[in-house]
């Protein structure tokens, strides 16, 4: 499962690609997504070559607000 249905505010924040997915993580585990976290980083390290794509990894996972 990779959706969530977790919302995450990021409008607003730094928007360096790190912070993103440090937000998205921490956030993801305070719920208890602890498998998604580390399933997260691991899939934008692997899988994303630029920065539109690590988003587009990110919101697989959570509900950007």
């Amino acid at each position: 499962m990779k959706q969530t249905s977790l919302e995450v505010q990021l409008i607003g924040e730094n928007g360096n690609i790190f912070n993103l997915l440090g937000i998205v993580s921490k956030e993801l585990k305070r719920k208890s997504f602890l498998n998604e976290a580390d399933q997260l980083w691991k899939e934008v390290q692997e899988n994303a070559k630029s920065y539109e794509e690590a988003l587009a990894i990110i919101q697989e996972y959570v509900i950007i607000i």
